[in-house]
């Protein structure tokens, strides 16, 4: 089987080193009977068709009590999906992608997460999650046809979509795995080479979360190496503005996934393990703001 159509319950059960307590058996035969493969779509939006094709299988089998739990934000299981389809729309929308669900009268993440909400409240939990499926295939097949460099914009910051549906894999990958914890379902990470894109956009996302984070970082060069597999070096200029890096100040070494995590929102920078050489303190800096660009 590709391995973009793996599913992450499928790598589950074939990985012999996880301990079969931390499963839920009910839970993994349903997602296997009713698994449904990634979308086509371009080579570079894959990571984010297999994250989106993971949380679809986790979902196969909620239950009720599972679809009114509160995952995260204050938000249940159902509440979490709508979320995750109204920013797969605003995307969509963005650039000529069929968008499901209400009529699209806000731009903003926040607000079209309220309206999708108050939406499929109404409606039942498979409704919900049939829909979101819905949305996110449409994005894949359309990006199919799409150069990666094509412009687009989500929350007010336009960049290539190449970028942005990196990003919104990383966020599918964030809630599936809250969405898991919550239900005791313990899954495997990635497949290597959709971890390593995903990883080299966090990297190139640090000046900005510097930036945003009430640090300018011009002039400074990092040099980021994330170890396990999909990981790697790079050496960043921290200023936005910046036109090439220079010589490291600080090097900072780190887990990739957990990396990855940081820059999705969890983990807490005041004790994320990591390597820091260097700077320490501009090293430290780096890691306060990573998660300044996160939301919900």
């Amino acid at each position: 089987m590709d391995p973009v159509e793996r599913l992450y319950l499928d790598a589950l059960m074939e990985d012999q080193e996880v301990p079969a307590h931390s499963l839920r058996p009910q839970l993994l035969a349903g997602a296997r009977a009713r698994r449904r493969p990634a979308a086509p779509t371009a080579a570079w939006a894959e990571p984010y068709a297999a994250r989106v094709a993971a949380m679809d299988a986790l979902l196969a089998s909620a239950v009720d009590d599972d679809w009114s739990r509160i995952i995260v934000e204050g938000w249940t299981l159902q509440e979490l999906v709508a979320h995750l389809a109204a920013k797969d729309g605003l995307l969509a929308a963005s650039v000529g992608a069929p968008v499901l669900g209400p009529p699209i009268g806000v731009t903003d993440s926040a607000s079209r997460t309220s309206d999708v909400q108050a939406y499929e409240r109404a409606r039942s939990p498979e409704q919900t999650r049939r829909d979101w499926r819905a949305q996110a295939d449409a994005l894949c097949r359309h990006l199919a046809d799409l150069p990666a460099t094509t412009l687009a914009s989500l929350d007010g910051m336009e960049t290539v979509v190449g970028d942005h549906i990196l990003a919104r894999g990383l966020e599918t990958w964030v809630h599936t795995v809250d969405a898991a914890l919550t239900a005791g379902v313990r899954l495997p990470d990635p497949i290597p080479r959709h971890i390593h894109p995903t990883a080299d956009l966090c990297a190139r996302l640090l000046p900005y979360t510097m930036l945003f984070g009430g640090i300018d970082g011009a002039g400074r060069t990092l040099r980021l190496t994330l170890t396990g597999e999909g990981g790697g070096e790079w050496r960043i200029a921290l200023g936005v503005a910046d036109a090439e890096p220079g010589e490291p100040d600080a090097h900072i070494t780190a887990d990739v996934v957990k990396f990855c995590f940081l820059l999705g929102g969890r983990g807490d920078p005041a004790d994320f393990p990591a390597e820091l050489d260097g700077d320490l303190a501009l090293a430290g800096d780096v890691l306060a703001t990573a998660p300044s660009l996160s939301g919900p």
